[in-house]
């Protein structure tokens, strides 16, 4: 009797052991978070489960004991993870390279996760000579998933006399490696041309026309400076990118004429299409155009960083500190967290990210939200106070956890 008894108990508990393993649905829970995912419309209190690297439900209530693993999320906002369409990362050792294969330029795991960032576009770092270097150097070895806009310089972003060879800018040669790598090239760069010449900008929309992908560019440095006016209106397409939108530069018309108003044209481009980007940088964003932009309407459509050696440690820090400037600058906090991921998804035409949709890849960011005292700084050192502040608590990459600054995904020491 007591044998039979035994037994039974044996195959009661076996019986509990499979429907708890069946009942264990996903690999991870996120669970209680504030979900902001602008594609899908979503601003409230949801859970996100997630099996096998991608998203698998998102939804009011999901049980705990459905997940193998769970992550209380309470107080906290849940994003897609972040994107940074605008960062230098062809970092290298070769002497008088500047951004190409050299030392000002970064390696993105070091300074992506920590700020929710998940994907990052190398803008323009490479050309089309040296593009399969970049890939094997930096993009096949990064845990951050790295696009990449194309140098219309075939030696890419090297700096001083090498990027003013007009002769180096060939669209059909930069457009061919555009169309052979289409999952890592979403774009085309313009960057420090300082001629008096609009050669270089036709080159660079040219060979995104033949690859069908948006082109970027950093304008400025002419003498007499090139009309920016043409530049908005004539020569960029809708969807094209203007980056550094709120820097006062040498050679470049700022958007915010020296009354404090934003020229006109300036919002007739953005309605026309073009797309205005953060790229903070070192020497590129400043509150004396920032400010009365954004008081006057004149948001930016994506927030990047212009992430390099010139600007990690200054005023601009990191993407999630970027975003913070414009959560004090009045700008709702769903508008910040769309600018950093779906809209930049649009933008270079990867909307397989910048969401949570079921099946999507589970790239996600928990932030926190501090309110108190803090202080921003912008290129020139001039600062702005605040009551706001985003921190990147946790981040995900395709379902691992790669960034946990307290963590709230790890068990304590004690406890198996």
């Amino acid at each position: 009797m007591r044998t039979h008894i035994r037994n039974l108990g044996c195959i009661l508990l076996a019986l509990i052991t499979v429907n708890a393993m069946i009942a264990q649905e996903y690999d991870l829970l996120i669970n209680d978070g504030h979900v902001i995912d602008v594609k899908n419309g979503i601003d409230q209190e949801m859970d996100v489960a997630i099996l096998d690297g991608k998203i698998a439900k998102v939804s009011n209530r999901i049980p705990s004991n459905q997940a193998k693993k769970t992550i209380e999320a309470k107080g906290f906002y849940v994003v897609p993870g972040l994107l940074d369409i605008h960062t230098h990362n062809f970092h290298g050792t070769v002497p008088f390279g500047y951004l190409n294969n050299s030392f000002a330029a970064l390696p993105p795991d070091g300074f992506t996760f920590r700020s929710g960032v998940t994907t990052v576009a190398d803008a323009g770092s490479s050309g089309w000579k040296d593009f399969r270097k970049f890939k094997e150097q930096v993009v096949d070895r990064s845990k951050t998933r790295v696009l990449a806009f194309l140098n219309i310089v075939g030696l890419g972003m090297k700096g001083g006399a090498i990027e003013q060879d007009v002769l180096d800018m060939d669209p059909k040669l930069t457009a061919m490696i555009a169309k052979q790598f289409p999952d890592i090239v979403i774009g085309i760069k313009l960057a420090h041309y300082s001629g008096y010449n609009w050669t270089p900008t036709e080159r660079a929309v040219e060979a995104g026309e033949m690859a069908n992908i948006p082109v970027m560019i950093d304008f400025g440095g002419s003498e007499p400076e090139l009309p920016i006016e043409t530049l908005f209106l004539e020569k960029l397409r809708p969807g094209d990118i203007f980056t550094h939108a709120y820097a006062h530069v040498n050679g470049r018309t700022p958007i915010v004429d020296e009354n404090g108003k934003v020229r006109d044209y300036v919002f007739k481009a953005q309605q026309r299409g073009i797309i205005f980007d953060v790229g903070h940088g070192g020497g590129s964003f400043l509150f004396e155009q920032a400010v009365p932009a954004m008081q006057q309407g004149l948001k930016p459509n994506s927030i990047s960083t212009d992430l390099h050696t010139g600007s990690m440690n200054g005023g601009m820090k990191s993407q999630i500190n970027v975003m913070s400037k414009f959560l004090n600058m009045n700008m709702p906090l769903t508008e910040v967290i769309a600018a950093s991921t779906w809209e930049p998804a649009k933008i270079i035409q990867r909307e397989d990210l910048g969401h949570l949709s079921e099946g999507a890849v589970a790239d996600v960011a928990i932030l926190n939200l501090r309110m108190g005292e803090f202080g921003f700084i912008d290129v020139r050192r001039k600062k702005i106070n605040g009551d706001k502040k985003l921190e990147c608590e946790l981040t995900l990459r395709e379902g691992e956890v790669v960034w946990d600054l307290n963590g709230i995904a790890s068990n304590p020491w004690n406890k198996n």
